[in-house]
């Protein structure tokens, strides 16, 4: 293998850039705080150390690398381009020629294997480019550090350490992390009052990493490498064209350092981050939270701690879904209708599960006596209470998330950015037809006609209706399989017991598979129609996506459970008219009833879920990164630069499929939460394991991606307010229609209190002349196939349930949302005095300076009244 270097495409001299933005946040120390000299000892041997990593810099040792640009060239085929090779060699000339009349500085660096010449073009951004893009971009900058009399109301601190720490109870979560970054009053950034701010002496480090990064990808996604009318702008598009291969800012450095003895303090971000929250052996420690948004930006940043908020929120929802499981079990022996049913032996002959032609047999109700049992442990009265308070828990949760956020958002300086600052998306500029004034800033910007967007949008409508229907076919070919699979088992005796459970595990298994790729193919082309529909900002385009994507899987992953839930055996028929559904007759909830069903159903599909999503997080990147490492095959057996070790890194998707996947398990908890209480425990159990596996993704097997502001979680919040409001309903409804706990209380009040003969009540007779011979069946019927007048008082009290439930618990809910502010009231404090801060920071001196004329000639004019009023009676 050879290598060779080209240093300085663009040679011009610039000062030292090599150090790192931790050592401004030091020198801020030493300026406000007031350090001692020991401490600036110990910074210049730190930012020495850092230097010495020349991987991160240029040859000169002095410019930091602040992204990287890769492009391939097959070397048996260098000498005879094709005429498409030709273009795209020209474009990637013009490109990067043009990101050199911008001010970006380059270094090149060429590998070259058996096969391929791997060309690394390095970019940096000198100060004066820095400047002018920080303002254009709304970059803020430090204006003053927060006092520590203040600083221990970071909202990335958690409650649970405040708690231990007043119980004076040891916390083992907590960690000591180095290098904690600061927390500064911050506003905009403007050149022209530099000297304001903070630091701005030190030209190094003034603006952090991640601003860096910001400001190179923001000229890399505008810069031109053909024709503007063509749209040929932008490295994204130009990587569609296979200009280049990679664009990416460089890890800071290796995650694992290479020296034993190196103190916490001299270890570099990616390596902190790796030992104190990527690592597994730190799985049950607090996240630090700064220092993820210090490294990956506040997008990333506010995903890990909503995760994090989330999963600590699962904890009381988990411990008290147990102990309602457990009262199941403590209370197994006290179900009287379960205890009737075993013993009974043959005394209730149960009526054929499919027509007798067919050879479909008479069966006894004892024969499913083990079942019977087990359902009492997801159907009892302590489950009408766990859905009252997992609908609380929910909009506590959302409440709570609301003011953390605030907090958060504040703290990194992202609060309300999006409506005063956001701006086009690359693409959308660069396909947009027009240009038109921008009401709010007065600016120039691509337009594109919100009436040409339209058929589009009804286009990406239709797309989600077919693919809707795909599913909902899906259910049916699904429920076909599990009747017809039913009937054979249900002949066999010795699997009779088992035939309902057999059939309904099989078919949810078999569902998962459908769901699970119907998912990832819909994902694609959702993808697609959005980029296709135009939308102007990021957050517009992303919300869109997501909301194709969450309605589409919303009836993917959920359709068959609301069958179960609130569809199956309700239009069953009785002997002798029974319903059928394309020759088939329709399905009978199995032995236990139809709530257990729906726990195997929901167990099955949200625990197998996250099995294969864990299972994919895991062995997926990896294979991705077997599969890229064969394909570059740089030399192992030299040095290679940190260009190409990450160069070998997968590239980072971003955070849709986490969010995904974590709204998707809080629907599952919450929605059908009545027929499962161990949903949370799983969910829980997970989110640990999750929190690791996405930690461990971000530090150590992709690239590291471009920092990316975010205020908040976006529409993701609106659809986690949208599925808590939807549970309340839904448990209303699963507790009156699905559940025994009804029919039980109204036998109860009306028959018998202990509920002995409850099974006898609840079977009906066969109408006579309808079967071969005299059976029982499920319902409140009589001997005349019509509904009994408990059946309507039941209906009844089922109607008036859903109608209490639903208003107690949404009266109560909004209680909470008044209670509860969503911005802390320390907050606003914080707010104000940012504010006059930033008041004072960025007065317009040429204003004072006008001013003061201004002051100056009204005193001359003053005077010379003063003096005319004075010599006016001695020259008259």
């Amino acid at each position: 293998m050879e290598r060779n270097k080209l240093n300085g495409l663009t040679a011009l001299p610039q000062e030292d850039y090599g150090s790192t933005s931790n050592t401004r946040q030091k020198e801020d120390q030493l300026r406000i705080m007031s350090e001692n000299d020991s401490n600036g000892t110990d910074e210049q041997s730190h930012t020495k150390l850092r230097k010495d990593d020349k991987g991160m810099f240029f040859t000169d040792g002095d410019r930091k690398i602040d992204f990287v640009l890769v492009f391939e060239e097959n070397v048996e085929t260098k000498r005879t381009q094709s005429a498409s090779d030709e273009r795209i060699k020209k474009w990637r000339q013009k490109f990067v020629k043009n990101l050199q009349k911008s001010g970006i500085q380059m270094e090149e660096e060429s590998v070259e294997n058996e096969k391929k010449l791997i060309t690394f073009i390095k970019l940096h951004a000198p100060w004066d480019v820095c400047c002018a893009y920080a303002e254009d971009l709304s970059i803020r900058a430090p204006l003053q550090v927060v006092p520590d009399s203040k600083a221990h109301a970071n909202p990335t601190s958690n409650w649970t350490a405040r708690v231990l720490e007043i119980l004076h109870i040891p916390n083992m979560m907590e960690q000591d992390v180095p290098n904690m970054p600061l927390d500064y009053y911050t506003c905009q950034f403007k050149k022209s009052k530099l000297e304001r701010f903070l630091g701005s002496d030190n030209h190094n480090d003034f603006f952090e990493d991640t601003h860096r990064h910001r400001i190179l990808w923001e000229i890399l996604t505008t810069t031109t490498y053909g024709k503007k009318k063509r749209a040929e702008i932008g490295i994204e598009r130009l990587i569609d064209e296979n200009g280049f291969v990679a664009a990416f800012p460089l890890h800071d450095g290796p995650y694992e350092s290479s020296h034993l003895d190196v103190s916490p303090e001299e270890l570099n971000k990616r390596q902190v981050l790796y030992k104190y929250w990527a690592r597994w052996g730190v799985w049950y420690k607090y996240q630090p939270l700064d220092h993820i948004r210090e490294y990956f930006g506040e997008k990333i940043g506010i995903y890990f701690a909503w995760l994090g908020f989330y999963t600590a929120w699962l904890l009381p929802a988990s411990i008290v879904g147990v102990l309602v499981f457990l009262y199941g079990f403590v209370t197994f022996n006290d179900n009287t209708p379960a205890n009737e049913v075993c013993a009974s032996n043959q005394d209730y002959r149960m009526c054929p599960v499919c027509d007798e032609e067919i050879g479909c047999e008479y069966w006894f109700l004892s024969d499913v006596c083990l079942f019977v049992r087990i359902s009492y442990l997801f159907d009892h009265p302590g489950t009408v209470f766990y859905a009252v308070f997992v609908s609380f828990w929910a909009v506590s949760f959302l409440e709570y998330w609301k003011r953390k956020n605030a907090s958060l958002a504040h703290h990194w300086d992202c609060l309300n950015f999006e409506e005063e600052e956001e701006r086009p998306r690359p693409d959308y500029a660069a396909r947009a037809t027009d240009v038109k004034e921008n009401p709010i800033t007065g600016i120039n910007e691509p337009y594109f006609d919100p009436r040409k967007r339209l058929p589009r949008v009804l286009s990406g409508v239709a797309a989600i209706m077919i693919m809707m229907l795909l599913v909902l076919i899906f259910i049916v070919a699904v429920i076909m399989y599990r009747v017809l699979i039913s009937i054979p088992l249900f002949e066999n005796k010795s699997l009779r017991p088992k035939a309902s459970t057999i059939a309904s595990m099989s078919a949810a298994v078999v569902n998962l598979v459908i769901i699970m790729t119907l998912g990832r193919v819909y994902e694609k082309l959702a993808l697609k129609l959005t980029q296709w529909e135009m939308h102007r900002t990021q957050t517009e385009f992303e919300d869109q996506l997501t909301f194709k994507v969450f309605i589409f899987q919303f009836v993917n992953f959920y359709s068959s459970i609301i069958y179960v839930a609130f569809f199956k055996g309700k239009f069953v028929g009785y002997p002798g008219h029974y319903n059928t559904f394309f020759g088939l007759r329709s399905e009978e909830c199995n032995n236990g009833g139809c709530l257990i069903e729906l726990a195997q159903q929901l167990g099955v599909i949200m625990i197998g879920k996250q099995i294969i999503n864990n299972a994919q997080e895991i062995i997926v990147p990896k294979l991705k990164g077997v599969w890229h490492r064969f394909q570059t095959k740089l030399n192992k057996t030299i040095q290679r630069s940190r260009s190409e070790d990450d160069y070998e890194l997968i590239e980072n998707e971003g955070l849709f499929q986490e969010y995904l996947e974590m709204v998707l398990q809080f629907g599952f908890i919450t929605i059908f939460v009545a027929a499962f209480p161990l949903a949370p425990l799983f969910a829980l159990l997970n989110n640990w394991v999750e929190i690791r596996l996405d930690a461990h993704k971000f530090v150590c097997e992709t690239r590291r991606p471009v920092a990316e502001r975010a205020q908040d979680i976006g529409v993701w919040f609106i659809i986690l307010e949208s599925l808590a409001q939807l549970a309340v309903i839904s448990n209303a409804f699963l507790i009156a229609f699905t559940s025994e706990f009804l029919p039980k209380l109204v036998y109860k009040y009306q028959y018998q209190w202990s509920l002995v003969g409850y099974t006898n009540f609840t079977l009906a007779v066969s109408p006579n002349n309808t079967l071969r011979d005299t059976c029982r069946y499920r319902d409140f019927r009589d001997l005349d196939g019509n509904h009994t007048m408990f059946y309507w008082k039941l209906l009844t009290v089922k109607l008036a349930f859903v109608i209490v439930f639903e208003h107690v618990v949404f009266g109560i809910c909004k209680l909470i949302d008044i209670l509860v502010p969503d911005v802390p009231e320390n907050l606003e404090l914080k707010i104000k005095r940012e504010r006059y801060l930033a008041k004072q920071a960025l007065a317009d001196t040429d204003t004072i300076m006008m001013m003061a004329r201004r002051n100056e000639i009204e005193e001359e004019d003053l005077e010379l009244k003063n003096g005319d009023d004075a010599s006016g009676p001695s020259q008259a």
